[in-house]
């Protein structure tokens, strides 16, 4: 039987306008921008080059300024504990894993389909559209809001992760941004999208891809294939 969350890599035939992923600028894993290459100095009067290497940050000095988790502790625990033993498991009916995510703040129109093993940071930060399906392993990582519109479908192990640090931070401090998905996306089969991006309506964006910057409406970004270089 069909599955409509399977996951396929969309061909270029879906949309005429096709985006490579690949050419977005090389970021980290969650998100900064690749730094830059460290330039060689010459050492003074010796002849010999040096390279000169910025101050190592202190994480020990981490604050997490700037980020709020939206409820006191005792409710992130209970979600937390809620999530683990009921949320995620196989045999929770879905109507009851709406239920149980607009108990603890989320905002869930009708008809939305939320499979198993779904993992949603904070509830209370997610906004979902009508007749939008989420497909299993999905990780919802919302340290910031994530809204994401009606008759989307995200498909299986999808990352969408609203957090990332400043790689110029001395204490590396956090850098997040929400996330939007509008209406009629496709987001398939382990793809990431990062913090700050919006992909637009009828959007698609491709197993596995990495996505950094905005997808503009209707069109199609793609994870480079795997080719033959040789035997």
């Amino acid at each position: 039987m069909f599955d409509p969350l399977a996951a396929l890599d969309p061909l270029p035939s879906i949309r005429r306008n096709v985006i490579i992923a690949s050419q977005d600028q090389p970021r980290s894993s969650l998100g900064s921008a690749a730094p830059p290459a460290t330039p060689a100095t010459s050492g003074a009067g010796s002849g010999r080059s040096s390279t000169v290497r910025p101050a190592r940050r202190s994480l020990a000095g981490f604050t997490g300024a700037g980020y709020d988790k939206g409820r006191p502790v005792h409710i992130q625990a209970l979600w937390l504990a809620v999530s683990g033993l009921v949320l995620t498991r196989w045999w929770c009916p879905g109507r009851v894993r709406v239920a149980i995510l607009r108990a603890f703040g989320a905002t869930i129109a009708d008809n939305v389909l939320i499979r198993h093993r779904v993992r949603i940071h904070w509830p209370w930060k997610l906004t979902v559209g009508a007749d939008t399906w989420i497909g299993e392993d999905t990780w919802i990582l919302n340290l910031e809001p994530v809204t994401i519109g009606s008759d989307v479908c995200i498909s299986q192990a999808v990352l969408l992760c609203t957090g990332s640090h400043d790689r110029r931070s001395p204490t590396f401090e956090f850098d997040n941004a929400p996330i939007v998905i509008e209406d009629g996306a496709w987001v398939a089969a382990r793809a990431t999208v990062l913090r700050g991006v919006t992909v637009g309506t009828d959007a698609v964006v491709g197993a596995t891809a990495l996505v950094t910057a905005d997808v503009p409406a209707g069109t199609t970004v793609l994870a480079p294939r795997a080719g033959e270089v040789g035997r």
